[in-house]
């Protein structure tokens, strides 16, 4: 994933901090930098939300754009600056909703972090149950290719294998999926499935997806997957398949870098985008969106309205900086 230069200064920043304490028992200070591991920087990135400098700097509101917003069918979202935190616009973004495929973006990043990219995955009958996608009974994929497979065109079954591949069972898996979100902070999250099919039991929120998709965009494997447009995906027996991405704005939205698109008659359409544009990285979960075609137009009224915002954001904190107002 490409970061501004922008985003990888306030990254190094953040990455050294200075921490004074009295070491307990000996009375002895330490005035020592300590070094943050590089899973130690994702999760305080990702901790790391900002909902009072926008509006101290700039009257949001005041940005073209702003009046469409209300006008959009989405029921629920949350728009971020990732190298801020800001948050640039939000609508239900604390409320639990039911996220269809958006789902996938936990067991793409589990599979990635616990599975090993070569082994064979197998296409068996106890993770053939959705049958309303592309794997067949009896095929075998290497794990990477699966991975692509699912996150690319959405496929259900090709989530259930991955879930009892790297489970050991479906079952266990949710319990992974469960204790991801916990540990990524994610408290209005529960997973009940590998792939979004409706569950009154796997739910999230804006707020939560944005956390886990600026997590898992700092897996470099997981970014290249979600902002791949097309894979020929090989069968262990030497055919292949064609893949082409469902998220339309990877085509269409100039600097789109991801991530999932999700549709269920519950959930309606969703999408979790992100997109990077003049050193700003935005992260946007849209859900619940009217129709297919409306998740994307919105979500690109989102965006532009997004980068107007962060736009103006650093000319004015610029020029108050410059004149004092601002440490």
């Amino acid at each position: 994933m490409n970061y501004s230069p922008l985003h990888i200064a306030r990254t190094a920043l953040a990455g050294t901090i200075l921490v004074s304490c009295l070491m307990a028992g000996c009375g002895t200070k330490s005035n020592q930098p300590i070094e943050l591991s590089p899973e130690q920087l994702r999760l305080e990135a990702i901790n790391h939300l900002d909902s009072t400098s926008l509006p101290a700097v700039l009257c949001p509101d005041s940005i073209e754009g702003f009046n469409q917003l209300s006008d959009l069918s989405a029921q629920a979202w949350m728009l971020v600056d990732d190298s801020t935190g800001i948050i640039i616009s939000q609508k239900n973004a604390y409320q639990h909703r039911t996220i269809a495929s958006l789902t996938k973006m936990m067991t793409c990043l589990l599979s990635l972090e616990k599975g090993n990219p070569t082994d064979t995955v197998q296409i068996t009958e106890e993770v053939f149950i959705a049958k309303d996608s592309r794997v067949r009974l009896g095929e075998a994929y290497e794990l990477r290719h699966l991975i692509y497979e699912m996150m690319l065109i959405s496929d259900n079954d090709a989530a259930y294998a991955l879930a009892a591949h790297i489970g050991g069972d479906t079952l266990h898996f949710y319990d992974q999926m469960n204790q991801k979100a916990a540990y990524l902070g994610m408290d209005s999250t529960h997973f009940a499935n590998p792939n979004g099919v409706p569950n009154i039991n796997n739910y999230s929120s804006p707020n939560d997806l944005i956390r886990l998709a600026r997590y898992a965009m700092r897996d470099s494997a997981f970014a290249t997957i979600v902002g791949t447009t097309e894979y020929k995906v090989p069968f262990i027996d030497g055919r292949h398949m064609n893949c082409r991405n469902t998220n339309a704005l990877l085509y269409t939205y100039q600097g789109c870098i991801g991530i999932k698109t999700g549709f269920t008659r519950q959930a309606g359409n969703c999408l979790m985008s992100a997109a990077t544009r003049d050193g700003h990285t935005l992260y946007l979960a849209l859900l619940g969106s009217r129709s297919m075609s409306s998740r994307f137009k919105e979500s690109a009224i989102l965006l532009d309205y997004g980068f107007r915002v962060m736009q103006a954001y650093d000319k004015t904190y610029a020029t108050d900086k410059s004149r004092g107002f601002l440490n």
